[in-house]
């Protein structure tokens, strides 16, 4: 019996010994394990096998695929521009990430048999730090591939005929605003993924370009085309000589008034502007000086010879003009005219000359001298004085019969200058100049010699100016 109890306790020691260095090499095991800095088979972390890494190891892993991925930005379905997370101004806090990897270290040696039998699958955050000031400077559509445009309003052109509308552009500039908002949202959904992702591609919408305000179809834009047309092809040209006035589409423009597609010709402007143009280049009745054939001046008050324009009829012909939308080119409507004119010189070089002192005349066309002759004058007394001022001669006639009351003679050239006084040949005369008139006068016509006379009746045209002085 000794001997079996013996036999036991042998057994039983044996045992215990055995539990006992099973226990110990078990706790030195799972000691090892715990504190051997690695995470173990079948671990997962945010899809990773992470079974035999190190937290180090494993942030160096998913800062570098979580960091990876780019974001093309794309227009027109072309690439505009590409950003990395960096760039954008998204950074993982590497620290706080590795402290995440170590919690998630921690709870597996928390749980170290089941970890050990099982594994274990962690899922974390991926702490990225956000700077704005980067991400503003990178999202911006100046650095696009394609420069920025602008879009232009529709507007209305002019190529000198008529209007037209040159349609719209639609550019490219956008606000960045906008285009930051969108980069935004998208790539804080990226960053926020617990899975590496890949590349992704945005499309800029259409929306954010900025869209011009007046477009070719515009209702007013149109109704101002059609209301211009109708007048702007209008261009009266008024000749003075070689000097011109010329009312065109410039001065017409401000003379309408433009209610929705129709335009109406203010009358009243153009009355002004006639008005205004007959006070610059009429010349009868006005004060003339008169540069004689010596050199000297000779002022007259008032001129019966010269131009007016009949300033209602000039304007409603100008009415016309206009409103018939087309050029025109022509002399002003007239209610008297002279010989010739050039601005508002109306002599240009034309004219007779008779210094009635010197009883001597000069004959001018085109400031060339075509003869010059003594003369005898109206007598100066009973009324028989010739005229002095300035007159036309309205036309002229050969033979023709002069009477008077108590006289009546036949001369060959005729050339009246005013209330029966002219210019004519006096062949009951042999003797011209001096002082014959003063004694021997005519009743106040200007008697020529004949051979005189014809070259002068020859050369002489209706409206033909007539300078007479002492």
């Amino acid at each position: 019996m000794k001997k079996k109890k013996h036999g036991r306790k042998i057994v039983v020691t044996v045992v215990v010994c055995l539990l006992v260095a099973g226990l110990g090499a078990l706790g030195y095991y799972l000691y090892n394990r715990a504190n051997s800095g690695l995470f173990f088979e079948e671990t997962k972390l945010n899809g990773y096998d992470v079974a035999g890494q190190t937290c180090k190891q494993v942030l160096e892993t998913m800062e570098r695929d979580f960091s990876a991925p780019k974001l093309e930005l794309s227009e027109g379905g072309e690439s505009a521009l590409t950003l990395t997370l960096a760039e954008m101004g998204y950074t993982i806090d590497r620290m706080e990430l590795l402290e995440r990897i170590q919690g998630c270290m921690r709870r597996q040696n928390l749980r170290l048999l089941f970890s050990l039998l099982g594994g274990n699958e962690f899922e974390i955050e991926i702490p990225f730090e956000f700077d704005e000031k980067v991400f503003n400077t990178a999202v911006s559509a100046s650095r696009f591939a394609k420069p920025r445009t602008a879009s232009v309003d529709a507007s209305l052109e002019y190529d000198g005929v008529e209007y037209y509308i040159q349609p719209e552009v639609y550019g490219n500039e956008m606000d960045d605003a906008d285009l930051r908002v969108l980069v935004r949202d998208f790539a804080d959904k990226l960053t926020s993924q617990t899975r590496p992702q890949a590349d992704a591609s945005l499309a800029v919408p259409d929306s954010f370009y900025f869209l011009p305000a007046v477009t070719q179809d515009d209702r007013a834009l149109n109704d101002q085309m059609q209301a211009y047309n109708t007048f702007c092809k209008a261009r009266v040209t008024l000749t003075f000589g070689d000097t011109k006035e010329v009312v065109d589409w410039n001065t017409v423009k401000g003379w309408l008034d433009i209610d929705g597609a129709q335009a109406t010709l203010r009358e009243e402007d153009v009355y002004n502007y006639v008005y205004a143009l007959a006070d610059r280049y009429d010349t009868l009745y006005y004060e003339r000086d008169f540069v004689a054939h010596d050199g000297h001046t000779v002022s007259y008050e008032s001129s019966d010879y010269g131009y007016q324009i009949d300033r209602d009829a000039e304007a409603a012909q100008m009415i016309a003009d206009i409103q018939s939308n087309t050029a025109v080119e022509r002399e002003p409507v007239y209610a008297v005219k002279g010989y010739r004119r050039n601005g508002r010189d109306d002599i240009c070089g034309n004219y007779v000359e008779v210094n009635l002192s010197q009883q001597h005349l000069w004959f001018y066309m085109d400031g060339e001298l075509i003869i010059e002759t003594d003369v005898v004058s109206g007598l100066p007394r009973d009324d028989r004085g010739t005229v002095t001022g300035v007159f036309t001669i309205p036309y002229k006639k050969s033979p023709e019969t002069l009477k008077g009351d108590t006289w009546e003679e036949e001369v060959t050239y005729w050339m009246p200058f005013h209330d029966g006084q002219g210019l004519h040949d006096a062949p009951w005369r042999n003797a011209f100049g001096g002082s014959i008139y003063q004694t021997n006068g005519s009743h106040g016509c200007v008697n020529l010699p004949y051979d005189a006379a014809q070259v002068i009746y020859e050369h002489m045209q209706e409206r033909f100016p007539i300078f007479l002085y002492y």
